[in-house]
């Protein structure tokens, strides 16, 4: 397996990465199923950590605590207390799903629907996967901003993902700095990236490399719901003149 790939992507083009034992390249039809698997598996992964981040919450406290001793007082039941407390709990845990399922559907039927028409046909953009003993072992992809800041030229880090079997072996790292390379490349002055705050592995990685958090906002009513903010993050590149590519 090669340590290293320069790879050419329509109009993406990167150097070479200190790699092993995997190499980067662009995304084929071929990893279609594989890529929605990984996205789908990285994005689902986030419930359990979603579900404790709700169990911290100070309301969610009150009514552990409150409703069953309300009830309790009320009818004096013991077992009416507990099967309370244990129907709030899996309430809760379907909470927790339904933002990152929601998520997962949406991207399906947009962007990740036609990878190549979201990703490999547009100038200043590329979907890249990582691959290990031959087989799709990460994703990541980088799509132009189009509403960026007057005089900003920004690029969108979306779907970073490694498979959990690969975990600790400098994809996650390599996919990013691949991201980082093209964006320099293409004239690119920022990278932007959003991520979630239960998403702790990732934002430690990003924050690592030298990304900057510029923002917090909630993606959407269910996210806001269940407390889970999003963070941006973004990575100041040199300009063109200065690094080039």
């Amino acid at each position: 397996m090669r340590e290293g790939l320069a790879v050419t992507c329509g109009n993406c083009r990167h150097g070479s990465l200190p790699m092993a034992p995997h190499h980067i390249r662009k995304y084929q039809e071929t990893d279609h199923k594989r890529v929605l698997e990984l996205f789908s598996q990285g994005m689902i992964e986030h419930v359990p950590a979603t579900f404790r981040h709700m169990l911290k919450l100070p309301q969610t406290f009150l009514l552990l605590l409150g409703v069953p001793i309300t009830l309790l007082l009320a009818s004096g039941s013991w077992l009416l207390a507990l099967v309370s407390n244990v129907t709030f709990l899996v309430f809760l845990w379907l909470l927790a799903r339904q933002p990152w399922r929601k998520y997962v559907v949406m991207c399906f039927q947009t962007d990740l629907a036609d990878i190549t028409k979201s990703y490999l046909r547009a100038h200043g953009s590329c979907f890249w996967v990582a691959e290990s003993g031959g087989q799709v072992a990460g994703i990541v992809g980088a799509l132009p901003v189009k509403d960026a800041p007057p005089g900003r030229k920004q690029l969108q880090l979306f779907h970073l993902s490694v498979a959990l079997e690969h975990r600790g072996e400098g994809l996650g790292k390599a996919l990013v700095m691949t991201v980082l390379q093209f964006a320099r490349a293409q004239g690119y002055n920022e990278v932007v990236l959003d991520t979630s705050i239960v998403q702790q592995a990732a934002l430690t990685l990003y924050l690592r490399m030298g990304f900057q958090k510029t923002g917090e906002y909630f993606y959407n009513k269910v996210f806001r719901l269940v407390y889970l903010s999003t963070i941006r993050l973004t990575y100041f590149l040199p300009s063109a003149q200065e690094g080039g590519p």
